[in-house]
This record gives structure tokens, C-alpha cells and sequence, in this order.
């Protein structure tokens, strides 16, 4: 079993209210070279939780801290413009907070950080300190 000590969130860099799937995202990162999906979980426009990579297997969504870490996507993150944007709906953040709370509790070590803690980039495009209150 992996030692987790952090859960990072990220968004898909998608714009705001265009739904896109597990699959999805899959493809893209396999188009990437990604063996598949790197994110663990997914957060859908309308707050489902769907499951990518295993979590008991290495991630592939943070340089540097894949080892040690979940990683969770929810979708969307810019504007119409294709900006930063935190278009997370109610659903989403509820389900968000359902989530890591969850892994919290699973990995009760485990810290949560935006991906643009680890990384020049504007992911999750929200203050996940200040909302999760850390």
C-alpha cells in the first residue's frame, strides 16, 4: 500500500458548464503519453464522484509528489474566454468536500493542497487553503 500524505486538487482546464467524462480525460492523457487517466478522482458538473486510476496506484498529476498522493479533478476551471476561472457548481463543492473529507479520514496524514502549490499554474483556480480551511 502506498504512503499517502497529500491530496491535491485539480481542475480539467475546461470551460465553465461543458461536461466532460472520466473517458474523456483518460484519452487526453493518454495522448500525452500517460499509461492512462492520472487522476484518481473525478468531479462532475453535477457533483458524481467517478473513480480514475486506482488509488493504490502512482498518480500521474503532480510532478514531484505523484508517490505520496490522490489526486482529484473536478470539471472545468476557466471561463468562456479560456481564463481562470472557479466555476466549481454547488454540486461540485459539495461533493469535493464529501470527498477529501473521506480521504481524510482514510489518510489521516494526508494534507490537501491546490495543484498550483506544487506548480506555476492557476489549478484549481480557487483558494484550497482558505477553502478547506487549512
Amino acid at each position: 500500500m502506498r504512503r499517502i500524505d497529500k491530496i491535491i486538487i485539480h481542475c480539467s482546464a475546461t470551460k465553465e458548464g461543458q461536461h466532460f467524462t472520466v473517458e474523456d480525460i483518460d484519452r487526453w492523457h493518454k495522448a500525452r503519453g500517460f499509461a492512462k487517466i492520472g487522476y484518481h478522482h473525478v468531479v462532475y458538473l453535477d457533483g458524481s464522484v467517478h473513480k480514475g486510476r486506482n488509488e493504490s496506484l502512482l498518480g500521474a498529476h503532480c510532478l514531484g509528489h505523484n508517490a505520496t498522493s490522490v489526486g482529484i479533478c473536478y470539471i472545468g476551471g476557466l471561463d468562456e474566454n479560456g481564463r481562470p476561472k472557479d466555476t466549481r457548481t454547488d454540486k461540485q463543492n459539495e461533493a469535493l468536500t464529501r470527498l477529501v473529507s473521506g480521504l481524510q479520514i482514510k489518510y489521516p496524514k494526508a494534507t490537501v493542497h491546490g495543484h498550483n502549490e506544487f506548480a506555476a499554474k492557476a489549478c484549481p483556480c480557487f483558494d484550497v487553503k482558505k477553502e478547506f480551511r487549512l
